[in-house]
């Protein structure tokens, strides 16, 4: 259903995240950011009025009431949106998803329900952005290596150690109560007790007491019946544990799938939280092959990270690793002519995109980094002069193969090769490779910075891109000016001083960092200051100092066409798998005729509604 002030939404978080505006901090309440999203009484009403008509309960899939989840039987689901539903198998991944070629509604609807999912959705589940192999003869950490500054090794093995050394970090324990450190999971991915506590003995020696503690396990979908702990769960746990000394870790898990449909609820999730998390990082990313409705979702999703950012949580995500061929693992894939293939979520304005750097003296850009431009999302103001300057110094080199007016990505950069970690008790040979343990261990720097605004009596840092672009924070990265990340039979971009797309700003010292954070005189104690919500109405309703237009809306249900019954109808564009989305959809193939005799375990079907700007 059309929400209401998406534009109100991007102004209020552009807003809350500028350090140059008086409003810098005063992050929206929740009540506050539901009341920009919900959607009109009239659009309610219609859809349930036809939902009524057709005997049909729903409820809502968010808390603004911008989505309308329904449970039907198949039958009832093609009488419903004159549909075929099939089951279509993506023969790469083996992944089964219950899906139409096409679908109708009313056309009394058509200003109502942007689009309704899963129905014309084939966009290939989530990749892992990191890869490791196990070998059962590689010692365990050698325990001599572990204090030294910028130890030798560490060009060799990452470990905490070397992070602390190369980033300035420091192994101090936080200590604000009211702090947190959100990993997102996926696929039955998951982490191992006993695997992290043998990594934070081995490589935490200075704080024995980190051996002992764990983290917490959300699961959003009820899948927990997980196998032994995996390659990215354990990455991800032992690097925001082994980094955030002492910030409370939970892993949020949507064990049963990976698709943008699971993204999505998994958000809508942490949405409907009293509490929003302060820093959530993500090691899983999607090729942007999509088209029609699989633009829609990818839109949806991209304005729920905006509601996160809003309520003051910092969203990271791996920029891939493919170079400017997608983001799987060293698994590229280009569009036709080799036009470089965007990755998502790093191509979205309202998250902060982490690329990959290797080697200590000098750190240089690592070539998997994925960076480039989106073909959705148009480039957002704070990004302007940054990236102006970067196509500037480009010139014609690669004209032709990539959106130079898209949202541009990484944003910053940290190293992405040779992580020491251990799976079911043993190091893993090669070590742990990817941006999906870059994020994280941004994503640690930022709980740590939190830590010191909270005590300071400060709000944390919140949607941090306005921050990173502004002239204030260029004095926290280490620019990175040497590699490239090629792919698509090119050199794809190079690293360059300032901003470029392999490596974002580059790597970040945490000690500038910090200084950059305290040193905002515009930030305010949340415990003395008026609330966000005795500025919302102005918040809302005015652009703020650097907006953006933000993604461009798209009627997922096309145009209005005579109805499939003859009483008039929308009806979604008809394509077939390989259409929806390019060279990256290809390999979806169709398993049979229809769902009535195909699917026997699928008795129904969960469809929800997206009520969407109008």
């Amino acid at each position: 259903m059309p929400q209401n002030n998406v534009s109100g939404l991007h102004a209020a978080l552009l807003d809350v995240s500028n350090p140059s505006s008086p409003n810098y901090g005063k992050h929206l309440s929740k009540d506050e950011v539901t009341r920009l999203v919900a959607p009109k009484p009239e659009s309610v009403q219609a859809v349930t009025d036809w939902f009524n008509k057709n005997g049909i309960t729903a409820t809502n899939g968010t808390l603004a009431g911008d989505e309308m989840t329904i449970q039907v039987p198949v039958d009832q689901a093609n009488s419903l949106l004159a549909a075929n539903f099939t089951t279509f198998i993506h023969a790469e991944t083996n992944t089964h998803m219950v899906r139409t070629l096409a679908y109708s509604l009313p056309a009394n609807l058509a200003d109502h329900i942007s689009f309704v999912y899963p129905t014309t959705h084939f966009a290939p589940p989530a990749s892992k952005s990191g890869s490791m192999t196990i070998s059962r003869s590689t010692p365990p950490l050698s325990q001599e290596n572990v204090a030294r500054d910028v130890p030798a090794d560490c060009a060799n093995t990452i470990t905490p150690a070397c992070l602390f050394a190369l980033y300035n970090i420091p192994p101090d324990p936080a200590s604000a109560p009211d702090n947190n450190l959100f990993v997102a999971g996926f696929r039955s991915d998951i982490a191992a007790d006993d695997d992290l506590q043998a990594f934070l003995s081995q490589t935490r020696p200075d704080n024995p007491a980190l051996a002992s503690t764990t983290y917490q396990l959300v699961s959003v979908d009820g899948v927990e019946n997980f196998p032994q702990g995996t390659d990215e769960g354990n990455a991800d746990i032992q690097y925001t544990r082994g980094v955030a000394t002492n910030v409370p870790v939970t892993y949020v898990s949507f064990g049963g799938g990976g698709q943008l449909s699971d993204n999505l609820a998994m958000i809508n999730f942490l949405i409907q939280q009293e509490t929003a998390p302060l820093v959530l990082t993500t090691s899983y990313v999607f090729a942007e092959t999509f088209t029609g409705s699989d633009v829609d979702l990818a839109i949806q999703l991209c304005n729920a990270y905006a509601q996160l950012g809003a309520r003051g949580t910092s969203v990271l995500f791996s920029s891939g690793d493919s170079g400017v061929a997608g983001g799987g693992f060293r698994n590229p894939q280009c569009l036709p002519g080799n036009v470089f293939l965007p990755t998502f979520p790093a191509g979205c304005p309202f998250v902060t995109a982490v690329g990959g750097t290797t080697g200590i003296n000098p750190e240089v850009a690592i070539s998997l980094s994925s960076g480039g431009f989106s073909n959705i999302f148009p480039r957002p103001s704070y990004q302007e002069t940054a990236v102006g300057n970067f196509l500037t110094a480009l010139g014609n080199n690669n004209t032709g193969l990539f959106n130079a007016s898209g949202r541009a990505y990484p944003d910053v950069a940290l190293q992405a090769q040779f992580y020491f970690v251990l799976t079911n008790g043993v190091p893993l040979d090669g070590g742990f490779e990817g941006t999906s343990a870059s994020s994280p261990v941004f994503a640690s720097m930022v709980s740590l910075v939190n830590d010191r605004l909270l005590n300071a009596g400060k709000p944390p840092l919140g949607f941090l891109n306005p921050l990173l672009y502004s002239d204030r924070a260029t004095a926290m990265f280490n620019d990175i000016t040497a590699g490239s990340n090629p792919g698509c039979n090119t050199n794809g971009f190079s690293a360059v001083q300032g901003w470029d797309a392999v490596t974002g700003f580059g790597s970040v010292d945490f000690q500038r960092f910090l200084t950059v954070a305290l040193a905002n005189d515009t930030r305010f104690d949340p415990t003395q200051q008026p609330s966000a919500g005795s500025t919302a109405s102005s918040v809302g309703s005015t652009a703020a100092p650097g907006s953006t237009q933000g993604p461009t809306q798209t009627q997922g249900s096309g145009a209005s066409t005579p109805g499939a019954t003859g009483s008039g109808s929308t009806s979604a564009p008809s394509q077939s798998p390989g259409q929806a989305g390019g060279n990256g959809n290809s390999a979806m193939r169709g398993a049979g005729v229809g769902v009535g005799s195909v699917i026997t375990s699928f008795l129904t079907l969960l469809l929800t509604l997206v009520l969407a700007v109008a």
